[in-house]
C-alpha cells in the first residue's frame, strides 16, 4: 500500500481546531527534550481486528522507522471503532517494553470513556516524551526534527 492510498481527507468533527492545535503542541513540546520522536495517527474506523497491527502498518507506511536511533512513537486512535494503540519502534521500546504502551493505552481509554478523546492523547504524548527524554535526551549539537509534528488523517 503506498502512503498516498491510505491518506485521505480529514475526518470531520473529531477535534476542533483548537484541539489540534493542543494535541500539535503536545507533540512538540514532548520533542523538545528529547531526539525521539511521536507522531499522531487519527482514522475513524480500524480494518484491522487488532490495532496494534494497523499501527504497525502505519508506523512503516510513515517511514517511522528510518530515524537515526530508531526511537520514533506513533500514538493510533480509530475513533468510531474506538480502537487504539501506542507503537514505537525498537530503540524505545527496548527502553520501556510493552507494559509501557500497555498502559498508556489503558490512560487514553479512561479519557476516551469521559468523551475527551483530545485529552486521553495529549497524556499519552506528555508520558512518551518523559520517556523519550529519559533514555534519548536532546543534544544540540546533533539533534533534528526528523518526522513532522502535525496529526496524520486516515479514513
Amino acid at each position: 500500500m503506498s502512503l498516498l492510498s491510505f491518506l485521505r481527507p480529514k475526518p470531520k468533527d473529531i477535534f476542533t481546531n483548537a484541539e489540534e492545535q493542543l494535541i500539535v503542541e503536545a507533540v512538540r513540546n514532548a520533542e523538545q527534550r528529547t531526539s525521539g520522536e511521536v507522531r499522531v495517527f487519527i482514522e475513524s474506523r480500524c480494518r484491522f481486528v487488532n490495532a496494534i497491527d494497523r499501527a504497525a502498518q502505519i508506523f512503516i507506511n510513515l517511514k517511522m522507522d528510518k530515524t537515526e536511533m530508531r526511537n520514533a512513537t506513533l500514538v493510533y486512535v480509530a475513533v468510531k471503532d474506538k480502537q487504539m494503540a501506542v507503537f514505537g519502534d525498537e530503540g524505545i521500546h527496548n527502553k520501556v517494553t510493552s507494559a509501557f504502551w500497555n498502559a498508556e493505552v489503558v490512560k487514553m481509554m479512561q479519557h476516551f470513556k469521559s468523551n475527551n478523546i483530545p485529552a486521553g492523547i495529549i497524556a499519552a504524548i506528555k508520558d512518551i516524551g518523559e520517556a523519550l527524554t529519559l533514555h534519548f535526551p536532546y543534544e544540540a549539537d546533533t539533534d533534528r526534527n526528523e518526522l513532522p509534528d502535525d496529526i496524520v488523517f486516515g479514513q
